[in-house]
């Protein structure tokens, strides 16, 4: 091999190589993409109750208000758009179908763990003389597992007293005979 034929090899490896380079800062030009102020992602994680427990384990915290008085205010348009989160694993038609989660159509007033065609946990079917109130379903709503240990439901709760009042409201008029509202 003579030297031209090598002049040849090596222009091609390094125009190649030029090339690729280039590119490279050409697309980081192109597609920029600012640093992070604060790497990583912020999971926010309830702290721990004051007896040692998991604060998922414990009582939600008293509204500001009653429930009553949130439920007066509720708008249940507002609800079905809470309600969509929920809609993943239950479904709120009349005479539908149990998903992941029970049917939700007459909840209110319904007893704990009694929806046909659903296998309840244990500590659900426990409560099956306990009607669904505003009340529990809220405290529910609010943690499923600390309102119910040893519940199968995955949800971690809905935080925001505002959007637990529209999602009762919008379950209120999941019925036929829809349970009014306790008095504020």
């Amino acid at each position: 091999m003579d030297s031209f034929e090598f002049n040849k090899i090596a222009g091609a490896v390094l125009g190649t190589a030029l090339l690729v380079f280039g590119l490279n800062e050409l697309s980081k030009i192109i597609y920029h993409a600012p640093e992070p102020e604060k790497q990583g992602f912020a999971v926010e994680v309830a702290e721990a109750a004051a007896t040692g427990e998991a604060a998922a384990d414990a009582a939600p915290a008293a509204p500001a208000e009653s429930l009553g008085t949130m439920l007066a205010s509720a708008d249940a348009t507002k609800g079905q758009a809470v309600f969509k989160a929920c809609a993943a694993c239950h479904d709120g038609s009349k005479g539908g179908p149990n998903k992941v989660g029970p049917n939700l159509w007459g909840i209110v007033g319904r007893n704990h763990g009694v929806h046909e065609g659903f296998a309840y946990s244990d500590a659900m079917a426990a409560l099956k003389d306990k009607p669904w109130d505003y009340e529990a379903l809220n405290t529910f709503i609010a943690n499923p597992k600390g309102a119910i240990k040893g519940t199968k439901m995955g949800y971690g709760g809905l935080k925001k007293d505002a959007d637990r009042a529209n999602l009762l409201a919008y379950l209120q008029t999941l019925s036929d005979s829809p349970v009014p509202f306790p008095a504020p």
